[in-house]
């Protein structure tokens, strides 16, 4: 009820969503006769080792509201319901298991309480965390869970699989950092993991957030007519986002193994994989591996839709075959840092092979057409797995797909030029669709065209037909409310989480106007994590030249807690910094990086750090005044399917 109830609000006056098409349901009729859902290995697997789960289902912030409702995975049972394509369905309902699960002797995850699992291995005088979730808050009710069931025992270690927020933002929900500081916790990471986590998303990091609130359903009601899975994982939490850096970063003298707490623990380091920094991780003892990200239950992405830099599908491949030689004859049971685990030496050793197989075809055949000619479009539009890799469940497009990998392989070796001289100088995006609008007759023609691809069962070519509309003139009601239609029939159809996720968030955003998905509360910790070199660069680009102006700026930045100083000269619009470099400056200003990070953030004033002793200003004041005005802050709720406005100076 409390879920339909939201569904309704979210219901906003250009239209309420269309019901699934006559075309819709032949579609996903048509999965249910192509693929095996006869198939209950996964399910078997899902549900294998359930301990327990929260007595309360609910994971609550500090003031006692919702962050995630475990309650609401119990809608995902059953038939397909007309509005979700089966085989993505099938994902969520896998997806729905929540809880404790044990794996192997010594070894459990929490599952479904975020869109990554929580390994816990049990050490000789504590536990070992591995990859603790996305949020303070939910990792601290997954340990709470652990030691309710299992017995309460300290955390001794933790360990990051690798450099992205879902595996480490939960750190201070299971530890605390004085004990990290003191020797008591050993905190281990791959080779690299703090550079990476750190900048990863600092120099687009806004724009990244904004498509990840689309991506993973984050404004959407969760049910049939909404978010029903993220596909890696049934949804975000919510909370406080953390980090407490390395005290033992693993290289490759490593690999061998090392004995944590009494447990032996060898790793294979797979750098420029699914993240820049990433390792997996085996237990000899238990006969157990942990792929990290680098092999799950669907296809993953080669380029993430919320944007990144594109992955390496040929060195991704590469390092499963060594881990295939390495790990596939040995281990009785495969973990992964998100779904579920699989269990037998045979079944271990084919997932790993099959799904290397997929990641090697997209790239070799992608680079095969791309050398025919093909841009990526059409090599996304040509290009399928063979029946052995694409009937394999683990190799089906429920978070990745082949579509997207294929382009994505493309934009690696040749970038955004498709090699045809009308792109060199393309027009902006309402200047093209106004023209391209006005040619074909006015918006009215457009949506008349658009209804006619409609009824003949082409929504791709509709939805394009009145992208143009909506961007030639955002006012056009008519046409958003038809592309809104057009997206929910897509959605509906879309076998890949993150597409179903983009298209109603864009159908709701020409319903209802622009929203903003509820922000996690980060603290301060990842901006702690930033060099001065990675913060200067996060400021250069968030200048504003016009009101820079001409007059040059020259500051020094000399960190009291560090011994660093930096020489930050602003002109000709742009920032340049340089470590330790001598040279004049107008200004310097004396504090702790943390004092400048809560500057920036606007959490204080310069009078206040003065009169706290934290900051000293030696030259001219007035430089220091005009430097903290120079930068914008990024909007957080920019749109996605509607026109921007035009940036502010």
């Amino acid at each position: 009820m409390r879920t339909l109830i939201l569904a309704l609000l979210l219901v906003g006056s250009a239209g309420a969503q269309e019901s699934p098409s006559s075309a819709t349901r032949a579609a996903n009729a048509a999965v249910l006769q192509q693929l095996d859902f006869t198939d209950r290995q996964d399910f078997d697997f899902a549900a294998r080792g359930f301990v327990a789960t929260l007595a309360d289902p609910v994971i609550r912030a500090a003031d006692g509201s919702i962050l995630r409702d475990l309650r609401d995975e119990a809608q995902f049972t059953g038939p397909a319901p007309a509005s979700v394509n089966p085989s993505l369905w099938r994902n969520a309902t896998l997806l729905a298991h929540h809880g404790l699960f044990k794996v192997a002797e010594g070894i459990w995850q929490i599952r479904g309480f975020d869109l990554s699992n929580m390994t816990v291995v049990a050490g000789k005088t504590g536990w070992i965390v591995i990859d603790p979730l996305t949020s303070v808050e939910a990792a601290r009710a997954g340990l709470g869970l652990v030691d309710a069931q299992l017995g309460k025992r300290p955390v001794v270690a933790v360990i990051y699989t690798h450099s992205h927020a879902d595996h480490f933002g939960g750190a201070r929900g299971v530890v605390d950092e004085a004990d990290v500081r003191a020797g008591k916790v050993v905190v281990y990471a791959p080779q690299g993991f703090m550079a990476e986590a750190a900048s990863e998303n600092v120099i687009a990091g806004n724009a990244m957030a904004r498509r990840a609130d689309y991506m993973f359903g984050g404004l959407l009601a969760r049910g049939p007519g909404g978010l029903v899975s993220s596909g890696i994982g049934p949804a975000r939490a919510g909370g406080t986002v953390s980090l407490i850096a390395p005290t033992r970063e693993v290289t490759r003298a490593d690999e061998g193994g090392l004995d944590i707490d009494g447990v032996r623990v060898e790793f294979q380091l797979t750098p420029g994989t699914e993240a820049p920094a990433e390792m997996n991780l085996y237990f000899p003892t238990a006969h157990a591996v942990l792929m990290a990200e680098n092999v799950n239950a669907s296809l993953h992405n080669v380029l993430t839709p919320r944007g990144a830099l594109v992955r390496d599908a040929k060195g991704w491949a590469d390092y499963l075959t060594a881990a295939l030689r390495r790990f596939g004859s040995v281990s009785e049971v495969m973990l992964t840092s998100h779904y579920w685990p699989r269990w037998g030496q045979a079944v271990v050793a084919d997932t790993i092979a099959r799904q290397r197989d997929a990641y090697k075809y997209i790239h070799d055949q992608s680079v095969r057409l791309m050398n025919d000619g093909l841009t990526g479009p059409e090599i996304a539009d040509t290009l399928t797995l063979p029946p052995v890799l694409a009937r394999a469940w683990f190799n089906r497009p429920n978070y990745g797909s082949v579509k997207f990998n294929a382009r994505a392989v493309y934009q690696r070796y040749m970038g955004g030029f498709d090699g045809n001289p009308v792109s060199l100088d393309p027009l902006p995006r309402a200047d093209l669709a106004r023209r391209t609008v006005a040619a074909m007759g006015g918006a009215a023609k457009v949506r008349g065209l658009a209804a006619k691809a409609r009824a003949a069962g082409d929504e791709r070519w509709a939805a394009q037909l009145l992208s143009w509309a909506v961007f030639a003139d955002p006012a056009d009601t008519a046409s958003k409310v038809a592309l809104a239609g057009v997206y929910d029939q897509l959605a509906w159809r879309a076998e890949t989480a993150p597409w179903r996720n983009f298209y109603l968030s864009g159908a709701q955003e020409l319903r209802q106007g622009v929203r903003t998905t509820p922000s996690s509360s980060a603290s301060l910790d990842l901006a702690r994590a930033l060099t001065p070199d990675q913060l200067f660069d996060s400021l250069a680009v968030r200048l504003v030249p016009e009101r820079a102006g001409e007059t040059p700026l020259v500051l020094r930045f000399a960190f009291t807690d560090s011994g660093e100083a930096q020489l930050v000269t602003i002109r000709n619009g742009v920032l340049i910094h340089e470590r330790d470099a001598e040279g004049p400056a107008q200004a310097t200003l004396r504090m702790p990086k943390p004092a400048l990070l809560a500057l920036l953030a606007r959490r204080t004033t310069a009078p206040e750090l003065m009169g706290k002793g934290q900051l000293t200003i030696e030259g001219d004041p007035s430089v220091a005044a005009r430097f903290g005005g120079l930068f914008e802050v990024p909007p957080r709720d920019f749109a996605l399917v509607t026109p921007p406005p035009p940036p502010k100076p």
